[in-house]
């Protein structure tokens, strides 16, 4: 048994390294059935099934957020084309840019 985040990070990656018709080998954290924490090996990608299935947990979840990011940050995660910058100060000096877009460009 595991965390929401790392069931969902390495269903992820599963699939990810499977498209690429590669396997690899993995560690995830996990609950032992005594309430201890473990450590799985495992293989996924091609040829390798995960299931992730929603389980009752009493008591306090552990903290498995820095497993869930080594996942992540796997060469093979998929990742969103898109990225977050931090936007430019404008200067005083800055002019607003007025595109006319159907307007041909030239060169």
């Amino acid at each position: 048994m595991t965390t929401d985040d790392v069931a969902k990070s390495l269903v992820e990656l599963t699939a990810a390294v499977a498209k690429e018709g590669q396997a690899e080998a993995v560690s995830i954290p996990i609950v032992t059935e005594d309430h201890k924490v473990g450590q799985a090996e495992l293989v996924i990608g091609v040829g390798n099934d995960v299931l992730s299935a929603p389980m009752d947990w009493d008591g306090e979840e552990p903290d498995f957020s820095a497993w869930s990011e080594d996942l992540r940050n796997h060469r093979l995660f998929p990742r969103s084309g898109l990225r977050v910058v931090e936007p430019v100060a404008a200067d005083d000096d800055d002019e607003p840019v007025d595109w006319d877009f159907d307007q041909p460009t030239q060169a």
